[in-house]
């Protein structure tokens, strides 16, 4: 790849961030618009400015497209179809067109070689307004965090998880609960908890409140794409503080421990969890400490 053709691509991408900014913003899609894998033109998708690919100092990285450019060129000689694979995730935005959530190495590899379409999936992820309006119209004081990819879903291998949902939900929802969690989760809801969970991944939100809603749980707020996004990594600016002044206290449930966060005595305890063959009642024996 010549030195002039990654300089006009990257005054290309700083171009269209450009033409975005405060213009594009995240427009909530319903339930056709997400279940179905749609062919869109390339021209329609746009870089995310607060993804590392549209960063100079990081990305893109070339050698990433280049790869991606050569698979590209295999698959189409030998198949006739050059995308095979996951589609590009993405979200819909005003006043056109869509923002790259993933894929934006894929998605520049089929604009280079002048492919036209591109498979994307959309889905509606939660933005900071979104957030501070959860913690507004809460009337709880109190708050758990849970980790959805490390400690809420669960892989049967590293231990025992829920049963499975009856078709047909168990065709949509792929993802197994971590065993005791919907029991778990409904003691919190019922001692005055909001339910917050994160994912480094780019769930829909309404996907994971239908799965929760499946098990008969309710969860507060969902959080995903968070080590992706960098408007949620500045969260710890904007929005740390409306957390402090609305909860009293912060419980952050991980594998092997519970952090208790005392927000007005600036203060935090921590309870080990022992093991994870009855992992859940462990953790409820600490709740129920916590309430004496």
């Amino acid at each position: 790849m010549g030195k002039s053709a990654s300089t006009e691509f990257d005054e290309f991408i700083a171009n269209e961030i450009k033409a975005l900014a405060g213009v594009a913003m995240p427009v909530k899609v319903g339930l056709l618009s997400r279940i179905f894998i749609r062919s869109t033109p390339c021209k329609k998708l746009h870089p995310n400015p607060d993804d590392e690919f549209s960063i100079p100092e990081v990305g893109p990285s070339y050698r990433i497209i280049s790869e991606y450019e050569k698979k590209f060129i295999k698959n189409h000689n030998m198949k006739g179809k050059y995308y095979e694979g996951e589609p590009i995730l993405v979200e819909k935005i005003r006043p056109d067109g869509y923002m790259i959530l993933n894929g934006h190495h894929r998605w520049a590899a089929a604009l280079r070689l002048g492919y036209p379409r591109i498979p994307i999936r959309v889905i509606n992820v939660t933005h900071e307004k979104e957030i501070r309006e959860i913690i507004n119209n809460s009337k709880h004081d109190k708050r758990v965090t849970l980790d959805l990819d490390e400690v809420v879903f669960w892989n049967e291998k590293r231990g025992s998880a829920e049963k499975g949902l009856s078709f047909p939900f168990s065709r949509i929802y792929k993802e197994k609960l971590r065993l005791g969690i919907p029991a778990l989760f409904n003691a919190f809801n019922k001692e005055g908890y909001d339910i917050w969970i994160y994912s480094s991944e780019f769930y829909s939100t309404e996907y994971i409140k239908a799965l929760f809603k499946r098990y008969h749980v309710h969860v507060t707020g969902i959080v995903t794409g968070t080590s992706n996004r960098k408007q949620l990594k500045d969260e710890k600016n904007s929005v740390k503080e409306l957390y402090s002044r609305k909860y009293v206290e912060t419980l952050h449930i991980d594998n092997d421990v519970v952090l208790m966060i005392d927000n007005k005595a600036k203060d935090f305890r921590e309870y080990s969890i022992s093991g994870d063959s009855n992992w859940s009642k462990a953790v409820l024996d600490i709740l129920e400490e916590l309430g004496k």
